[in-house]
């Protein structure tokens, strides 16, 4: 075949560095704007986000030549730089080491968002640890609690 093409779906989550509340409602639409933009300067597309004070959520469109690992590491480095060089008070700001990349069927997309959308709602129930561990469940992925959490 002589072209490629790729449908790559991802849903990355992960959290500040301690679960710490730094994620409040002036920063994360600039921020989400910003991530969207170093996504499109790298052929990927932010469908949607959400989060809460301490996490955060991106549906994203992965160009079909970028892995989960890269995809990762360019959002969180990038948006930490930018949150640093925007926001001075924030010079203790970090993301978390680890991150979640979970695979998302195109069937699918609008369940993710809508997903998205709801996290105060869905975080009155359920606290970012145990919506994580579903998240593993539902993939079911091994975890050892003495190193998911920094």
């Amino acid at each position: 075949m002589p072209q490629s093409f790729g449908s790559l779906h991802t849903h990355l989550v992960f959290s500040t560095k301690g679960r710490e509340p730094w994620l409040l409602p002036d920063l994360t639409p600039r921020l989400y704007e910003y991530v969207g933009g170093t996504l499109r300067g790298n052929k990927c597309a932010i469908l949607s986000a959400g989060g809460m004070p301490d996490h955060v959520h991106m549906l994203v469109s992965m160009s079909r030549e970028m892995s989960a690992a890269d995809l990762a590491k360019l959002v969180k480095a990038n948006s930490s730089r930018w949150i640093h060089d925007t926001f001075p008070r924030m010079d203790y700001f970090a993301w978390q080491i680890g991150y979640g990349a979970f695979s998302v069927s195109y069937s699918q997309i609008g369940v993710v968002k809508a997903y998205l959308a709801k996290q105060e709602e869905h975080h009155r129930k359920k606290t970012f640890q145990n919506e994580f561990r579903a998240f593993l469940r539902a993939h079911e992925l091994t975890w050892d609690e003495g190193y998911i959490w920094d």
